[in-house]
């Protein structure tokens, strides 16, 4: 199963820390992610990333596969609630998808790639610095580095890049 790590990042890096009312989203990467998760038919996403999702209201995802990583709650009505990543792709697997989006926050993203599980990155850059944020992380302990390679970059609108890479497995 291919597995895509979606994440809007800074033009510094960062994660928003807290994308509240004073700092939305930008639509240019709101209109995309909607685009990944139509073409995915699914995602992924942690228990906190979720209750935002809910917190905004509307439900813009229709009949698509949500699954929810979290170890601290079994059960959330219309969703797959799992522990672990593995799970979530095999559940995503059994229901015949070939591609998983992972949606989010930061702990499920960098939970995901400290396992070698992503295959695919899609970030779309926005034209903000923030100062303390979270970061997309290999292993949280320790440094590494890896080439990743550009399969593809495009302008959004509203200064918005989205870059998309490759990440190959040793």
């Amino acid at each position: 199963m291919r597995t895509i790590l979606w994440a809007t990042l800074s033009a510094n890096g960062n994660y928003a820390r807290n994308a509240g009312p004073e700092h939305p989203p930008r639509q240019e990467a709101l209109s995309d992610f909607l685009d990944q998760v139509k073409a995915a038919g699914n995602f992924i996403v942690g228990r906190r990333t979720f209750e935002s999702f809910q917190a905004g209201g509307e439900n813009p995802f229709g009949d698509i596969d949500i699954v929810v990583l979290t170890k601290s709650v079994k059960g959330i009505p219309g969703v797959k609630v799992v522990a672990s990543p593995q799970e979530a792709l095999a559940h995503l697997q059994a229901k015949g998808h070939t591609t998983a989006l992972l949606a989010g926050g930061a702990d499920l993203h960098n939970t995901f790639l400290q396992q070698g599980l992503v295959d695919e990155m899609i970030c779309p850059i926005t034209p903000v610095l923030e100062g303390k944020g979270y970061n997309i992380l290999l292993n949280q302990d320790h440094y590494q580095y890896k080439d990743i390679q550009l399969l593809d970059f495009k302008s959004l609108g509203g200064g918005v890049v989205r870059l998309h890479y490759a990440i190959g497995h040793e």
